[in-house]
């Protein structure tokens, strides 16, 4: 592959800027992999508006942030087109429609969740989620643990997080600065462009101001109230978000489900099954928590102010994080010692995946899965008696679809929906 170092020819109009990215919002479906695929094809190669080596320094960028990496790429892009307009449009555009089909079902989800046909429709999803996320673990495995380090970094991921508990931040944390030291490349020389610092002061304090004032009003009128909480705990997510949406699920789940109780460990499972059907990042799953715990506390409109409350302090910070960083990406991708920090945080990301991988197993395939404590240890353990069949045969025909077949996942998850409904009516009565 050739790299060209030469500028981007082209400079868009912003109606141009708004059909592709919208085009590309619309078709964002598969993950982040599926979504960088599509913006290089439509950006690059189809389009001359980014070079090769622009994209490249763009994509290294937005893997070192916290939060989805696929939609800060697109809000780059616009930037680098067309200024801070160029980059709302995409950015926004790459969200939106995801986060309508996401408001609509959590609506649907929340009026008609408890029907005995769509719990059994989702048994089929759930098991296929489990199917998805080992895929995940596959694939960011054979790209990070490409040395004895990254191995030690994932297992040490997976025991902090499945045996001893230690809070997802403090291992990202933990592996960043491992990697800054230990995993460092070779210094590459590329004098850093002129940035101004006051524009980049700037620039934060607008952008932290959009993000935070919001919270300060929900705080100043119901210090203790859901939106509040929701919304002083989604920003906290947003900060932590390193690794994809995968890495900080469990995270998320410990403390939605475990903490705060809005919402089961079943609706979770739910909420990721839906969002794995939609465009946008995968990372929507928080509006859907949102929603449905504002319509269990109180009722649909409190819902969807809680959906988008949730959907502000999740995505504005990526704002932040591109329009005050993106001067500085020719400078960072020359950095040896952030290049290490990202291929350690990757390679903790391995265990992390790892770790969702037997949360979900566990709470699939058993009715009853509890923690017990072994001294300083606390492990997740299932009840053997409460194996549920179902889950292990809906499983394993989702792994022959999506692994063996290779089966797109719109086409699969449909067809697990039905495999569950009928495994519900034939025979699920059979096992009692």
């Amino acid at each position: 592959m050739t790299i060209d170092a030469n500028p981007a020819p082209a400079h868009p109009p912003l109606a141009e800027i708004t059909r592709v990215f919208g085009r590309i919002g619309v078709m964002s479906f598969g993950g982040p992999a599926a979504q960088i695929a599509l913006m290089h094809k439509e950006l690059v190669e189809d389009r001359p508006w980014l070079t090769e080596r622009q994209f490249l320094n763009a994509l290294s960028f937005c893997m070192l942030l916290p939060g989805p990496e696929a939609m800060q790429l697109a809000t780059y892009a616009g930037w680098r087109l067309a200024g801070v307009p160029g980059g709302l449009i995409a950015g926004a555009l790459f969200v939106l429609p995801g986060a309508a089909v996401i408001l609509a079902l959590a609506m649907l989800y929340a009026g008609f969740g408890q029907v005995p046909a769509v719990e059994a429709m989702f048994l089929g999803i759930k098991a296929t989620v489990i199917i998805i996320v080992i895929q995940a673990l596959l694939k960011v495995s054979q790209k990070a643990l490409t040395l004895r380090l990254a191995y030690g970094l994932a297992g040490a991921a997976f025991l902090g997080l499945f045996v001893f508990q230690v809070p997802f931040p403090l291992i990202i944390l933990a592996a960043a600065l491992i990697g800054a030291v230990a995993m460092a490349g070779e210094a590459q020389a590329a004098p850093p462009p002129p940035v101004s610092h006051s524009g980049t002061a700037k620039t934060v304090a607008i952008w932290a101001a959009l993000w935070l004032l919001p919270l300060v009003a929900l705080y100043l009128a119901a210090p203790e109230g859901l939106l509040t909480q929701l919304g002083l705990f989604f920003s906290k997510l947003a900060v932590v978000t390193f690794g994809g949406a995968y890495a900080v699920l469990a995270y998320m789940v410990q403390e939605v489900v475990g903490d705060f109780g809005w919402l089961t460990t079943g609706q979770m499972m739910d909420a990721l099954g839906l969002a794995e059907t939609t465009p946008g990042p995968l990372i929507l799953v928080t509006e859907f928590v949102g929603f449905l715990a504002g319509a269990q506390a109180g009722g649909f409109a409190l819902g969807v102010a809680a959906a988008l409350v949730t959907l502000w302090v999740t995505f504005i910070p990526c704002f932040l994080w591109i329009f005050a960083g993106a001067p500085y990406i020719e400078w960072i991708s020359a950095q040896p010692r952030l290049t290490g920090a990202l291929n350690a945080i990757t390679a903790a990301v391995v265990g992390v995946i790892l770790n969702l991988s037997l949360w979900f197993a566990l709470h699939v395939f058993f009715a009853g899965v509890s923690q017990v404590s072994l001294g300083p240890l606390l492990i997740w353990t299932p009840e053997w008696g409460t194996l549920l069949p179902g889950a292990l045969v809906l499983a394993a025909l989702a792994a022959a679809l999506l692994l063996w077949r290779k089966l797109d996942l719109l086409i699969v998850l449909p067809i697990m929906a039905l495999a569950g409904l009928a495994w519900s009516l034939t025979l699920q009565p059979l096992f009692g």
